[in-house]
């Protein structure tokens, strides 16, 4: 039987799911060129969707609730992360002509 992998570091204060996907060799392949192409994308989203359906049929209701609002989370930290990031690299002096 496999090891659990904590989706929390070990304070439980963070989250290292970011490192579990840098070991998905489909994601480091795609993002490999820094695009994201409209194929790698359905593939992902099929990957997904497939990884979903398998995993929402084996749950009580309870459960199920947990995990879509898990899931929701993370999406909407994911978001904010990646909107952070691009607003960190932005620079940050404008262009005086």
């Amino acid at each position: 039987m496999a090891t659990r992998q904590s989706w929390l570091d070990g304070t439980g204060e963070s989250t290292v799911i970011d490192e579990y996907v840098q070991k998905l060799s489909h994601f480091v392949d795609t993002m490999a060129d820094g695009r994201v192409e409209e194929d790698e994308l359905a593939a992902q989203e099929k990957r997904l969707t497939t990884v979903m359906r398998e995993v929402e049929s084996t749950l009580d209701d309870a459960a199920h609730a947990k995990i879509t609002r898990l899931l929701c989370e993370l999406t909407a930290y994911n978001v904010m992360q990646t909107l952070h990031a691009l607003d960190a690299a932005r620079p940050k002096s404008g262009f005086r002509g």
